[in-house]
């Protein structure tokens, strides 16, 4: 199938077949599919939890709003951001540039300072938001990739962050969640599987100049 076939073959699961697993090729994919994914200045404020372990799962049901698919799931993606963001992630960001590129300072250091001044002037609640947003992109960048891979997804904002962060020990991280996407396979009788898909018109949704 195609990119637009995938796409509407995708819909956000609401019964997983727990007895489909993905295979470790499948789940290297989104690891690496998430890795690659677009952030500003390429700075990837943003780090995933990938869970595959049933006690853990049903353990963050209730604070999922009892959402089954947490459990159902074959694996259960959490994007975190920093709970503090600082120049030092901007200087741990140009040394991995100068390691890789072999840029000279004459050239990165310029942008670093930019960078750096940026970063320092802004308040954490400013930096949060903005990490945050990075979050979803990665968040829609895995459900393409999920769907070209024929993995199915259901994302996730319904849960209680302070909760998932104290199971998954994510405070010893420097990290709090911000999304959740469980990930497996449908199973046979969920009733949203052969339901059309409901969206606008592209003439209600496209402006074109």
């Amino acid at each position: 199938m195609n990119s637009i076939e995938n796409l509407k073959w995708r819909y956000a699961v609401k019964k997983f077949d727990e007895n489909k697993s993905l295979s470790e090729v499948q789940i290297n994919i989104l690891k690496e599919a998430f890795n690659l994914t677009a952030t500003s200045y390429g700075l990837q404020p943003i780090k995933m939890v990938v869970i595959k372990n049933k006690e853990i799962q049903e353990q963050l049901v209730v604070h999922s709003w009892n959402q089954p698919q947490v459990l159902q799931a074959s694996h259960v993606l959490v994007l975190c951001i920093p709970k503090e963001y600082t120049t030092k992630d901007i200087d741990s960001y140009f040394s991995l540039v100068k390691n890789i590129r072999n840029t000279p300072d004459k050239i990165l250091n310029p942008f670093k300072e930019m960078l750096s001044s940026s970063i320092a002037s802004k308040k954490q609640e400013e930096l949060t938001i903005w990490n945050k947003n990075q979050a979803y992109i990665a968040l829609g960048n895995l459900m393409t990739v999920a769907a070209n891979e024929q993995i199915d997804s259901c994302p996730m904002e319904g849960f209680i962050p302070e909760k998932y962060d104290e199971i998954l020990g994510l405070d010893k991280h420097n990290l709090t969640s911000v999304l959740v996407l469980p990930v497996g396979f449908r199973a046979e009788d969920d009733y949203m599987k052969d339901l059309k898909k409901v969206r606008k018109n592209i003439e209600d949704v496209i402006i074109e100049m």
